[in-house]
């Protein structure tokens, strides 16, 4: 019976930023949030007590916003990709899913949220 993977969430991250297919979103901008749940191995990290064998969390937020709050993209998916592989970059991770969040999306009608989700294993 195959185990659990352990998993680091970091959720919420939060950049102003010009991602759309539309002029005036990538003339004004607007707010994206990021959730990152990362699959990993975390037991040697805890046998240890050893931040070296697990994902710092706090470096990857940096990462995950600079992506974010860096060059435009046309699609949520788009954008969602490059945030997978930043995560994924680190050999540690086995897989990641990544829900990018566009509250303030145009859609003509009242709505709570837009979301685009992916998770993505390493090959």
């Amino acid at each position: 019976m195959a185990s659990t993977p352990d998993r680091i969430a970091v959720r919420g991250i939060r950049a102003h930023a010009h991602h759309g297919v539309y002029d005036f979103e990538r003339e004004r901008g607007q707010v994206f949030l990021v959730d990152a749940v990362l699959e990993l191995d975390t037991s040697a990290a805890a046998a240890g007590d050893d931040l070296a064998r697990t994902v710092n969390y706090a470096e990857l937020a940096q990462k995950l916003h600079h992506v974010v709050a860096g060059e435009p993209v046309n699609l949520l998916e788009t954008l969602a990709q490059r945030l997978a592989d930043v995560c994924l970059a680190d050999e540690l991770v086995d897989a990641v899913e990544i829900t990018v969040h566009k509250p303030e999306a145009e859609l003509g009608v009242p709505f709570a949220d837009v979301t685009v989700s992916i998770r993505r294993e390493r090959r």
